[in-house]
């Protein structure tokens, strides 16, 4: 598995990354059910005089690859060369299904077209912005086990050499038996493995680098309710070695819609995204977009922190739109663009915060150089975030920054660290600050909760008496006393890699293709 050096530190997403990635270009195989999408629109004006039925003028069809085969169409659409290994039918949405993949650039000589095979399709009606009726058609009885022989044989060949495979498993009944035994039985097994099943249990045996179920798919997991109405990621958390034992992982990733993700790592690693509010266009395959995304960036070395907040992206890009779709890695680009250079002035920071009070919505801050982003810092905004419902973080100036750092600081001018911290998913709003401590900030924008991490107790900061002065909270969060700056600035100019959990540099290339998503 190829590797860039850049992205292996990489602790927070800028345009340029999703660039990176194309340009890496990994082989991944995606493996799992194919399906044909169809969107059929239309208008009606009138009820059908045989039965209580509106009468559907058909103006449009579109068809699109769905399933595993939309996890394909999105893993290659962010510059991955893509082999896919699946089943359909010798029928019209088989062949549609074929062409659809190949005109995307993607190796189908793994897509087994049987004649004893119906392709599954799923046609949604639409009248307006509205799911009128959704038209299934699927397999009527079990595969045929000559069709399931060939698939097994084309997972040996479409895996081999490759940087990553993703199993997408939907529960029609194909990747049991030969399949999943071909998959067991590898010998030139990819350095990644990413299953995203209806039910990750039965691969728990292939022992995978990440699994990926949704809040309902870990509901049923544990057999646990997942009430949006409760704190879903708590429970979840507080399940964690339930979810290992069951999935077999050595990361799991729960997708919680609305809520964002929770990454849960063996090694006690946590991380959370946060999903960007959408309204609802019937958008169909998010979960397909974020898996693919977050493949593609972990097959190219990206961290597993950073890949997940790359599939947030990937996803919050999707569900905005209608139907089933793609996210590419210009769409990539644009949506992180809007972040850069996006520190707001005080005064207009004050009136946004005072809509968010109005909404009854606790208003956290922190401060700080920010100035090369790391691990340390993400995983500080992350527990930041979960002290209340809107974080703001304000950055030192330039000038603060040489004042308290020194000359050869800031490394990243304002505007460039301001862009990506507003990035990062955890993140509401940024501002920026000319004095040496944020005191005059906090004054002007009243915080709920101030928030500073490091060696500090409240007593030793002087903020702490402006924020109880008019009833705020000041909270220190936790340390990682192996994650500095000053370690990051020392080991770029240096040029050689970091240890894993210290400071001192490596003395000899780690090895590469193990575990590729063991570590954050």
């Amino acid at each position: 598995m190829r590797s860039d050096p850049i992205l292996s530190i990489c602790s927070a997403l800028t345009p340029d990354i999703p660039v990176r990635l194309r340009y890496m270009s990994p082989v991944i195989t995606v493996i799992g059910d194919a399906m044909l999408d169809g969107w059929w629109h239309g208008h009606s004006e009138r009820m059908a005089r045989e039965a209580p039925a509106p009468v559907v003028a058909m103006t449009r069809k579109q068809f699109v690859p769905g399933g595993a085969a939309n996890t394909a169409m999105n893993v290659a659409s962010m510059g991955a060369r893509v082999r896919f290994v699946g089943l359909a039918g010798e029928d019209e949405s088989g062949l549609r299904l074929r062409d659809e993949l190949d005109h995307a650039g993607i190796d189908v000589s793994g897509l087994i077209l049987h004649p004893g095979v119906t392709t599954i399709t799923k046609n949604r009606i639409i009248v307006g912005d509205q799911v009128l009726a959704r038209l299934d058609e699927a397999q009527p009885g079990e595969y045929p086990a000559e069709a399931l022989e060939q698939v097994a044989a084309a997972v040996g060949r479409a895996t081999s050499g490759v940087a990553a495979q993703l199993i997408c498993d939907y529960r029609t009944g194909m990747l049991p038996g030969p399949v999943r035994r071909a998959l067991l039985e590898q010998t030139d097994r990819p350095p990644l493995t990413v299953v995203d099943a209806h039910d990750p249990s039965p691969w728990a045996e292939l022992r995978p680098d990440i699994v990926t179920p949704n809040a309902e798919e870990t509901a049923q997991l544990l057999k646990v309710p997942l009430d949006p109405a409760t704190d879903r990621v708590r429970t979840v958390l507080d399940l964690a070695p339930r979810l290992f034992h069951d999935t077999g992982a050595a990361s799991v990733i729960v997708t919680l819609d609305r809520d964002g993700t929770v990454m849960m790592g063996r090694d006690g690693t946590q991380y959370r995204t946060w999903a960007q509010p959408a309204a609802d266009k019937q958008a169909s395959g998010a979960g397909d977009t974020f898996v693919a995304a977050l493949a593609v960036g972990r097959s190219c070395g990206l961290p597993l922190t950073t890949s997940l907040d790359l599939a947030q992206c990937a996803a919050d890009v999707v569900v905005s739109r209608f139907g089933t779709s793609v996210c590419s890695t210009s769409d990539l680009v644009a949506h992180l663009a809007q972040f850069s250079d996006d520190a707001l002035d005080c005064d207009e920071l004050v009136r946004q915060l005072s809509e968010q009070r109005k909404a009854g919505r606790r208003i956290v801050l922190t401060n700080g150089c920010f100035d090369v982003l790391h691990r340390g810092h993400t995983a500080f905004l992350n527990q930041a975030k979960r002290l209340g419902d809107v974080l703001v973080v304000a950055i030192n100036s330039d000038d603060s920054v040489r004042r308290l750092k020194g000359d050869g600081r800031p490394i990243n001018p304002v505007a460039d660290r301001a862009g990506v911290l507003a990035a990062l998913s955890c993140v509401d709003y940024v501002t920026t600050f000319e004095t040496d401590t944020p005191v005059p900030l906090i004054e002007r924008i009243r915080p709920d909760i101030y928030a500073k991490g490091g060696d500090y107790r409240a007593e030793e900061l002087a903020e702490t008496e402006v924020v109880r002065g008019y009833g705020g909270d000041v909270r220190i969060l936790d340390y990682l006393p192996a994650h500095s700056t000053t370690a990051v600035v020392r080991r770029i100019r240096s040029e050689r890699p970091l240890e894993r959990g210290s400071e001192r540099p490596l003395e000899r290339p780690a090895r590469r293709g193990t575990n590729a998503a063991g570590s954050a």
